[in-house]
């Protein structure tokens, strides 16, 4: 058996479309009280790089306003966030619970590692008391090139990780194990796109399969 599974948040463990429509909204609604923005909130815009660090993504959505623009955008973001987790607006994905239960008996140790700001994974990680399985949450805000494989490769470093395993939903958590020798197994659920997980070493339609996975990884 692996003896460490590597998470993603959004969009693996998480159900961030629960929360996203709502906060981008009430994040563009406060920029147009502002006088900063005049059109529709760019929910579809949003849905195509969902995934990407935040400040990637306001570059994006906001490639004509400043950086201290972008900055205040992120910061009342992630404020909309926090509260919405905060009132039970978001849920996990099917299973999350059951799985890292399944994990922990079985001695695998369980990490998350997230593109999402620490804030954020802290709201999700308290208010579904993940704590109880997780034995540490890792942000890109840790790390400075906001690069998922070096993130990764900083949880390998920090716990002498041997053998794992990398479970997500895109590209990016599939280079993220590639780049470190890990195996990736990539989640077919809301924000993953056919030609990036054709890319993983396996892939899964429900995070129950992962019982099953397991035993095999290592002679992978």
């Amino acid at each position: 058996m692996s003896n460490s599974l590597i998470f993603d948040m959004d969009g693996t463990l998480f159900q961030t479309d629960r929360i996203l429509e709502v906060s981008l909204d009430d994040t563009f609604d406060h920029l147009r009280s502002l006088n900063k923005w005049d059109t529709v909130t760019p929910i579809d815009k949003y849905r195509e790089i969902m995934g990407v660090p935040l400040p990637k993504v306001w570059e994006t959505l906001l490639p004509n306003h400043s950086i201290e623009v972008r900055e205040h955008t992120d910061a009342y973001f992630l404020e909309r966030l926090v509260e919405n987790i905060g009132h039970g607006k978001g849920a996990l994905y099917p299973n999350v619970k059951e799985v890292f239960r399944y994990l922990k008996e079985n001695h695998c140790t369980i990490y998350i590692a997230s593109n999402g700001l620490t804030e954020y994974l802290k709201a999700i990680v308290s208010y579904y008391n993940l704590d109880n399985w997780v034995t540490e949450t890792f942000s890109i805000q840790q790390i400075e090139s906001l690069n998922k494989s070096d993130l990764v490769e900083s949880i390998i470093k920090k716990h002498s990780i041997t053998n794992a395993a990398v479970v997500g939903d895109r590209l990016s958590d599939i280079n993220a194990a590639r780049n470190n020798g890990l195996i990736s197994i990539g989640c077919n659920f809301d924000f993953a796109r056919e030609d990036e997980l054709s890319q993983a070493d396996m892939v899964i339609d429900d995070l129950m399969e992962l019982q099953t996975l397991l035993p095999n990884l290592n002679s992978c």
